[in-house]
């Protein structure tokens, strides 16, 4: 799956995931020899252990890659001409296709016109295609199995507009996955395989931090390539984005791309320390700085989506703002730090507790402020009816008040819609005529159906119009009798062989 975008200052952010290695202490190295000392030959030998100091991340990616697995998404999604997609939604990336981008900000003129040629070159809208035409969309991703039973955390961005899910385990084995839920705020999904006895990563206790410095290894698909492992050190940790997410993210320096999104970031120790979200980009590709989403953060949605499908965050009700070295000058602040706040909702539990425009927002139960996205952050992972304490300045003087937080609206779990455009045609969701005779002999196939129309599960697969289906399972097919017979006699899924233009090609059809 693409990782997911966010533009700051109208930067383009591509989405891509990231892997946490362990802290190790660096050696010193001196260059150089003793004078006159003799030189030994080389001597070819292999490497049996890691050398002094460094983290054995061999053996991390070895006990825990098996419990990475990738996803694969497919489903139908409106193509407007505008450069995006015509689906209303509280998320603006696509599904995982590699190569897109999430945009916090809505795309510029010039930006506009480069995804509609993008989109006439490389399979979106057809030049004389209407707007709001229903393509069919792809993506790929990652993602890591927290229970045996088959419980599997990603991003939310990986499966959105998803209608078919499918996870590949390191033995290549592939099931049908689950949605059971998935929260855009913070972008954490969760996904359920029908699988037993399945290997699992191991979580960092609750509480700790990761450690700036500290190696960190990430295991994904970038660009559909299983289980790599990329390894760096955490940059920085509580990093707010402006994205309005609900996420203190870490930063690393770990190589992570389009696929990685939803694979794990361990630490040296093994343990799973975050989730591969983002990263920031000129260009949309890798350029040093990826971001994880904390796993404290994932395991608080997990536990939610799993009671109830559904993720509740709190609401305190104001608006806020940086507070800039001139704006701490004028409301007497020591330093410039905490969030000023703009605006104050009515009826909100702000407004309840006595915060006013003006007041600068210094720290909340007792966990510091620094930029104005830290409340946004901290507030969002509360529930409704928790209790807060806000440290205030106002008037040149701190103070503190009580609030109870209120409910923000519920994310609901994110299964996909089937698609209501859709008219099933039989279990294959295929519309099939014989051959006619004068196109038996332009075409030279001696038998087989046109295709005239998909839906469903022959959609999602790539199945096209115009399309001649020669045979399933093996089976040369001549009659629509003989394609229903086979398609009833099919389990969980159909290999459907068909000719495209000159070319025959076996394509893979999930039946349910």
């Amino acid at each position: 799956m693409s990782i997911s975008t966010f533009v700051p200052r109208r930067t383009t952010i591509a989405l891509a995931a990231a892997a946490l290695i362990g802290i190790g202490a660096v050696g010193t190295f001196r260059l150089g020899h003793a004078q006159n000392a003799p030189v030994a030959p080389p001597v070819a030998t292999a490497v049996t252990s890691t050398p002094a100091g460094l983290p054995d991340l061999a053996s991390i990616a070895k006990r825990y890659g098996p419990a990475v697995v990738n996803i694969s998404v497919s489903g139908m999604r409106k193509v407007s001409m505008n450069g995006g997609d015509s689906d209303d939604s509280e998320d603006d990336g696509d599904a995982g296709n590699s190569g897109s981008a999430n945009s916090a900000a809505p795309p510029s003129g010039e930006y506009k016109d480069f995804l509609r040629r993008f989109q006439q070159q490389f399979g979106g809208l057809p030049p004389g295609m209407p707007p709001g035409t229903r393509v069919p969309m792809r993506g790929e991703g990652s993602g890591f199995i927290v229970q045996s039973d088959g419980v599997i955390l990603t991003n939310a961005h990986v499966v959105r507009g998803a209608q078919e899910v499918v996870v590949k385990l390191t033995d290549r084995r592939e099931f049908r996955a689950k949605v059971v839920g998935a929260d855009p705020k913070t972008d954490i999904a969760v996904l359920k395989i029908d699988a037993k006895d399945l290997p699992t990563v191991m979580l960092a206790p609750a509480g700790q931090t990761p450690q700036v410095g500290e190696w960190v290894l990430a295991i994904g698909s970038p660009f559909g390539f299983e289980n790599t492992a990329t390894a760096g050190v955490i940059s920085a940790t509580g990093r707010s984005l402006h994205d309005e997410s609900a996420v203190p993210f870490i930063q690393t320096d770990v190589a992570v791309n389009p696929g990685n999104s939803g694979g794990p970031l361990f630490n040296t120790r093994g343990e799973v320390v975050g989730i591969n979200s983002q990263i920031y980009s000129r260009s949309g590709g890798y350029q040093g700085l990826s971001f994880a989403i904390p796993i404290d953060v994932a395991q608080h949605i997990e536990r939610q989506i799993l009671a109830s499908g559904k993720v509740r965050h709190a609401r305190l009700g104001v608006a806020v703002q940086d507070v800039n070295q001139t704006l701490a000058e004028s409301f007497k602040l020591p330093k410039p730090a905490g969030a000023l706040v703009a605006n104050v909702d009515p009826n909100s539990p702000a407004a309840k507790a006595g915060i006013e425009a003006g007041d600068v927002v210094l720290a909340v139960n007792g966990t510091p402020i620094v930029g104005s996205a830290d409340l946004p952050a901290l507030v969002g992972l509360a529930l409704p009816g928790d209790k807060v304490a806000l440290q205030l300045w106002r008037q040149g003087a701190e103070r503190t008040v009580n609030a109870t937080l209120a409910d923000a609206k519920p994310t609901h779990t994110a299964t996909a819609d089937p698609d209501t455009n859709a008219t099933p045609r039989g279990r294959l969701g295929l519309a099939l005529r014989p051959l006619q005779p004068q196109e038996k002999r332009e075409s030279g196939i001696a038998s087989g159906l046109l295709i005239e129309g998909v839906s469903g599960p022959s959609e999602r697969a790539g199945l096209q119009a115009g399309d001649v289906l020669l045979a399933i399972n093996g089976k040369a097919i001549d009659s629509i009798t003989e394609a229903r017979d086979a398609a009833a006699k099919s389990d969980k899924a159909a290999a459907l062989l068909v000719q495209r233009g000159e070319m025959k090609i076996y394509v893979p059809v999930r039946l349910g």
